[in-house]
C-alpha cells in the first residue's frame, strides 16, 4: 500500500507558504490552511485569543488524521514556527506510518517585511501585520533541520 505523502509547510508570515501549498494543491494534494481554520472559528488577525491557537490546531489535526487515514496527499499550510509544534505532527503521523516532509520557505527578513507591507487583509492569509510584531515573530522562529525528519529547503 502506497502511504499518503504530507508536507508540513513552513517559514515566517510572507514566506510564500499559502502559494507554495496552492502550487501542491493544483497537483493534488489536500491544502489545510491554518488561518482559513482560524477563520472559520471567528478568529481574525494576530495574536489569536488565550486557546484558540490550540483550538485551531486541534481541528486540523483531526481533519489531517480523517485526509490521512482516507489515502489523501495533504500539505498543511501554517508556520510551524517551533519545533515542538512539528514534532507534534510528526508524532501524530507515526502511527499512520507517514512520515511528512518538512517544506521550509528560507526568505530574507527585507523580503518578509516587504511582502508583509503590501498586504490589504483580502482574506485569511493576507493578515496584516505590523513591522515590529513580524520581527518578533521572525527572531523566536525555529529553523528546522534533518535532525527533525525529512526536509527540503526552498530559497525565496
Amino acid at each position: 500500500m502506497v502511504r499518503p505523502r504530507v508536507i508540513l509547510m513552513c517559514g515566517p508570515a510572507g514566506s510564500g507558504k499559502s502559494t507554495a501549498s496552492r502550487a501542491l494543491e493544483a497537483d493534488g494534494y489536500v491544502r489545510l490552511g491554518w488561518d482559513e481554520e482560524a477563520a472559520r472559528r471567528g478568529f481574525h488577525g494576530y495574536p489569536l485569543p488565550d486557546g484558540a491557537v490550540a483550538q485551531v490546531h486541534e481541528a486540523v489535526r483531526a481533519r489531517l488524521v480523517e485526509l490521512v487515514e482516507a489515502g489523501r496527499d495533504v500539505v498543511v499550510d501554517t508556520s510551524f514556527w517551533q519545533r515542538a509544534l512539528r514534532l507534534s505532527y510528526r508524532e501524530l503521523l507515526a502511527p499512520l506510518g507517514v512520515v511528512p516532509t518538512t517544506v521550509y520557505l528560507r526568505v530574507p527578513i527585507e523580503t518578509l517585511l516587504a511582502r508583509v507591507a503590501a498586504r490589504t487583509g483580502a482574506g485569511p492569509d493576507d493578515v496584516v501585520l505590523s513591522e515590529a510584531t513580524l520581527r518578533r515573530f521572525v527572531a523566536g522562529f525555529e529553523v528546522p533541520t534533518t535532525e527533525e525528519g525529512p526536509l527540503v529547503v526552498v530559497d525565496g
